[in-house]
C-alpha cells in the first residue's frame, strides 16, 4: 500500500458478512493456510492509490481473523441490508476520505491495478457519484445466464441499464461477423458490445452518507439489482472496462479451483 498523489483519498472497504448461501462461512476458510478474508485483504493492500484498507465485518469471528491479521476493522451492523450499507457505516465515521471502494470480500484474487483504475476512473468523471467495471463476455452462454449482471454505457462510458437479461437485445439473431458463433456455449471472439458487469464500486462519500435517503425502486425490486436504485434516482455510474473478471468464490468448487491455483504459485 503506497500513499496516493491525488488530491482525492481513497479508502478500500471490504464488508464481510459471515453468513453465506453456496459455501457456509467461506471468509473463513482457510485449507491455504490462511482465511480466505485475509487473502482478499491482502489483495486488496496492493493498491497503490488507496490510502488503506479496512474490513467492515459483522461478527466476533470476523473481527478476530482482522484482528489476527493486524487488519484495521470496524463492527458493523449484523442486520445492514447490504454490503452497500456497511461501506456507508465506514464513510459516516471517515470525513476525512473523498472516495470509498467497496471490494467483495469473497474475491481473493483481485487485483490492485483494477483497484486503482477503478479510483482514477471515478476520480475524472465530476459529474459521477458511482464508479465500477465491466468486463467484455467472452462466452455466449453468459449472455443468458441470469446471475451474469450486464451492462450497457454511454458513449461518455456512463451506465444506461444494468439487467440480468441479454442486453441489447438482437433483434436479429447473433451474425457471425459479430464474433457469435453457432455454439451456444462457443468463445466469442472480441466483441465488446456485451459486458458483464463486476461486482466492485467506488462511492463518494456525499453519496454514501445520504445513502439511507434512497428508497428502494421499483427497477431494483423486479431485477434484484442494488445498483438500479441508484440509476433510477438519477445518478450517474462511471464504468471502466477492464481485459477479465476477477474470481469470485461462491461455491465449493470455486474454493477448490483457488486452492488448486495458490498451489501452483
Amino acid at each position: 500500500m503506497h500513499a496516493s498523489n491525488s488530491p482525492l483519498r481513497a479508502q478500500i472497504v471490504i464488508p464481510a458478512r459471515l453468513a453465506s448461501t453456496r459455501l457456509a462461512e467461506k471468509l473463513l476458510l482457510a485449507e491455504t493456510g490462511k482465511p480466505l478474508i485475509a487473502h482478499t485483504y491482502q489483495a486488496a493492500q496492493k493498491s497503490r492509490l488507496a490510502i488503506g484498507v479496512t474490513l467492515a465485518v459483522d461478527h466476533p469471528k470476523l473481527a478476530q481473523v482482522a484482528q489476527q491479521i493486524g487488519a484495521d476493522w470496524v463492527m458493523t451492523d449484523p442486520q445492514a441490508p447490504s454490503g452497500t450499507d456497511r461501506v456507508a457505516e465506514v464513510a459516516l465515521a471517515r470525513p476525512e476520505v473523498d472516495l470509498f471502494v467497496n471490494v467483495q470480500g469473497d474475491e481473493p484474487e483481485i487485483a490492485g491495478e483494477s483497484i486503482d483504475f477503478l479510483i482514477e476512473l471515478l476520480a475524472e468523471a465530476p459529474h459521477a457519484m458511482i464508479g465500477t467495471l465491466a468486463t467484455p463476455i467472452r462466452h455466449r452462454k453468459d449472455l443468458q445466464d441470469p446471475a451474469c449482471v450486464k451492462v450497457v454505457r454511454s458513449h461518455a462510458g456512463m451506465a444506461l441499464y444494468f439487467s440480468r437479461s441479454v442486453i441489447p437485445y438482437p433483434r436479429d439473431g447473433f451474425p457471425e461477423c459479430d464474433g457469435f458463433p453457432e455454439s451456444e456455449s462457443g468463445p466469442l471472439s472480441g466483441s465488446s458490445t456485451y459486458l458483464q458487469h463486476l461486482g466492485i464500486y467506488a462511492y463518494r462519500r456525499d453519496f454514501l452518507v445520504n445513502l439511507d435517503r434512497l428508497a428502494p425502486s421499483e427497477l431494483e425490486r423486479i431485477e434484484k439489482l442494488e445498483q438500479l436504485r441508484f440509476l433510477q434516482a438519477g445518478h450517474q455510474i462511471a464504468v471502466g472496462v477492464i481485459p477479465k473478471a476477477p474470481r469470485g468464490i461462491d461455491t465449493r468448487e470455486d474454493y477448490d479451483a483457488f486452492l488448486a491455483r495458490q498451489k501452483n504459485l
